[in-house]
């Protein structure tokens, strides 16, 4: 497990190693989070300075979310090793859902929000939207794209930027400093991006209005890059979710929108903690007239173009059930889902007159990633929307990859004929009918 190689800067010491650290230790590798935290609260009962043990229940806890526990215990660590400058990224994700929680509890019980002024009669919001976004990164060296990554986007801009709103997933920091934990000095086979500041600029050229940085390579160069990101886009006029309790909202055509942004892990809005991403969602649209969830989920590559009807794991990380984590984020209160994760298109379905697209694949991820077959497939979604955030009518704009990652239109239409026939495999009963022209709307009887 990942966060066992800080277990192994911690434990230079002789009593870092007992019988309950290793029975501890085991039962976090099988997920058993109740004999982890027997375990190795036993260990600090014999040994209260040992510091592996305190970084190790913290994980127990992280299992269980109970974020409060987790805090105390990393807090513990940090007082133990304050040298341990890694250990204040993780502590820092446990004391915002610390936080997150005090918030929703303090406002679960508020009546809905009256006083906006209600979008004008007829209105409706015109969303655009491309999954991975990474144009370029300067680690490891020879990973930026020719001519400073001005022509990255320019053959699909004005197709982004034809809309309402713009909807990316920013795959990455936007940063020019920061140091990354993730890879060895030597790696060659290890993923971290880090994107110069100055790409930012493309992306207002495209039209971006709302971002992501919600997904697994959001904190590649730390918690410095990340929070040099959120300040970026907020100087770009790009509003953005990701952090835990984090909800951009922007106003258009006189209609109030929100977005929250999950990931398959704490550091963000949490996709597999059902309680609280319900509660979030259903806060947001107490203040917002459509709410827009997205979220980084799923198996990832050529065989996870499918969304099963279960849990989903890759390299044993819990990706989790998107099929039920879309279907209670719409009951919560969300009126759109913008999947992205799995690098490849997946089907849609609509459900409550609200549209689900499971995986809009990769968009503009030069360099780094994988191109073959259907990973080089994307396309920018087209959704209409009424005021109360109900399903119009929708369009593919099919997109390819070329020159280790640049976005192009693809006339072969791939992405079309792709999500139909996925759509149709696996929503038999709910897809849209997706026409040849790459149209798509509801079925008659929705």
């Amino acid at each position: 497990m990942w966060h066992l190689l800080l277990t192994t800067l911690l434990a230079q010491n002789p009593t870092a190693q007992n019988p309950h650290f290793d029975a501890g230790v085991q039962a976090l590798k099988t997920k058993d989070a109740e004999a982890a935290v027997r375990h190795l609260s036993a260990c600090i009962q014999e040994d209260p300075s040992n510091t592996a043990c305190h970084w190790e229940l913290g994980w127990a806890y992280y299992l269980k979310s109970d974020w409060e526990s987790v805090v105390k215990s990393w807090e513990e660590v940090k007082k133990l090793a304050p040298e341990r400058v890694e250990i204040e990224t993780h502590l820092d994700t446990a004391r915002k859902q610390l936080k997150l929680l005090a918030q929703l509890e303090a406002t679960k019980n508020d009546a809905p929000q009256t006083v906006r002024t209600p979008p004008p009669e007829g209105a409706s919001i015109r969303l655009r939207s491309v999954g991975d976004v990474m144009l370029g990164t300067d680690y490891p060296k020879g990973y930026l794209p020719p001519n400073k990554g001005a022509d990255m986007l320019k053959g699909v801009a004005d197709s982004m930027a034809d809309a309402d709103l713009t909807f990316i997933n920013l795959e990455g920091p936007l940063c020019d400093r920061g140091r990354s934990s993730k890879c060895s000095p030597n790696a060659t086979n290890c993923y971290a991006f880090r994107t110069p500041t100055s790409y930012g600029k493309y992306l207002v050229e495209a039209g971006v209005d709302l971002a992501s940085t919600a997904n697994n390579h959001a904190a590649d160069f730390g918690r410095v890059c990340r929070e040099d990101t959120h300040a970026l886009l907020d100087q770009l006029g790009i509003a953005w979710s990701g952090p835990p309790g984090s909800i951009a909202s922007v106003n258009k055509n006189g209609i109030q929108v929100g977005m929250i942004a999950f990931h398959t892990s704490p550091s963000s809005n949490h996709l597999n903690n059902t309680r609280t991403a319900k509660a979030l969602i259903a806060a947001a649209a107490n203040r917002n007239d459509v709410v827009i969830v997205s979220f980084h989920g799923g198996a990832e590559g050529n065989k996870a173009l499918h969304v099963p009807h279960k849990r989903e794991y890759f390299y044993g990380e819990d990706r989790g059930h998107l099929r039920q984590f879309a279907r209670d984020a719409i009951d919560a209160g969300a009126d759109i889902i913008i999947g992205h994760g799995p690098h490849v298109p997946r089907g849609m379905e609509i459900y409550k007159d609200r549209l689900i697209a499971y995986s809009l694949g990769n968009f503009a991820t030069y360099g780094r990633f994988g191109l073959s077959r259907n990973l080089s497939v994307g396309l920018i979604l087209e959704t209409e929307l009424d005021a109360e955030g109900r399903f119009i009518r929708g369009l593919i704009l099919p997109t390819r990859q070329h020159s280790r990652g640049v976005p192009a239109k693809d006339e072969e239409n791939r992405a079309i004929d792709l999500i139909r026939k996925l759509s149709l495999e696996d929503f038999p009963d709910t897809a849209p009918i997706i026409g040849q022209d790459g149209r798509f709307a509801p079925r008659a009887s929705e």
